[in-house]
């Protein structure tokens, strides 16, 4: 995986503004809801009780989404390999007062204390897996660290998103104290969006002073069959798939779509 989000850690926030996290928030806590008694079956010891209750969020970035589950009484684990990110979400947690477990680690070989209830990955965090052995090795960590029944809900990007609706294009932003210029190049025989990132960020002693940072970011474009056998392969069983943006049924047009998946087992 290609090192990314240093300085583009900084005005993240800012141009992920449009994201509606709250929403992905509350469809999250939904589908915990619906298949969460899987992850317990009758009597259970008291740790086994909190460890049902503990969530991570894999590729947790500045740790938005990590803080409203934590909102919603949930216990958090954030991870995520950019130490610029995590430094943002550690201020977030400070702010909120929170007391959620960042861990800067690598989500191909992510390690936990303990078994979670829950595992969860937003926002195309598994496009940056480029090669089909990452991402069945993340998966069977993920299996791994769940307890028996428990979920695993994530999104990602399809190969029709970048081959279709933002391979090759430029996409520009301008906003108040910030503006970035992003180059989308389509590689298709890897399935692999290549991004540049251009980013002016005013200066906040100088404001009529800008400075300038690139970066460089690859993603992978899956589709819903190839997600399905990597889970398998993985132990983990499909319980349902649908479009994360309409939330209906997948389509050959479907640019994210969302998944929940579960370890096998009841927890007891």
């Amino acid at each position: 995986m290609a090192e990314a989000y240093t300085d583009f850690a900084q005005v993240y926030d800012i141009f992920m503004d449009d994201i509606p996290y709250e929403d992905w928030c509350g469809q999250l806590a939904a589908l915990l809801e619906k298949y969460g008694d899987g992850v317990a079956a009758g009597a259970i010891s008291e740790n086994l009780q909190q460890e049902r209750n503990t969530i991570l969020d894999l590729g947790c970035g500045t740790g938005t989404l990590t803080e409203l589950l934590a909102g919603r009484g949930y216990d958090m684990i954030g991870i995520d390999s950019a130490p610029e990110m995590l430094q943002i979400a550690m201020e977030k947690r400070d702010r909120s007062g929170s007391d959620i477990l960042y861990l800067q680690q690598d989500m191909r070989s992510f390690e936990l204390y303990g078994a979670v209830g829950a595992v969860v990955s937003v926002c195309d965090s598994v496009n940056y897996l480029l090669k089909e052995e990452d991402v069945v090795q993340t998966f069977r960590l993920v299996c791994n660290y769940l307890l028996p029944g428990g979920l695993f809900l994530f999104d990602f990007n399809t190969v029709y998103k970048y081959a279709v609706v933002i391979g090759d294009a430029t996409i520009a932003e301008n906003r108040e104290a910030c503006s970035f210029i992003w180059d989308n190049y389509y590689h298709e025989e890897e399935q692999i969006n290549e991004y540049d990132l251009t980013i002016f960020v005013q200066e906040r002693e100088k404001k009529a002073l800008y400075r300038r940072f690139q970066e460089t970011h690859y993603q992978r474009g899956y589709t819903l069959a190839q997600m399905r056998a990597y889970l398998e392969r993985a132990g983990l069983t499909v319980l349902e798939a649908s479009d994360a943006d309409t939330h209906g049924a997948v389509t050959d047009v479907s640019e994210r779509i969302r998944i929940a998946a579960r370890r096998p087992g009841h927890a007891g």
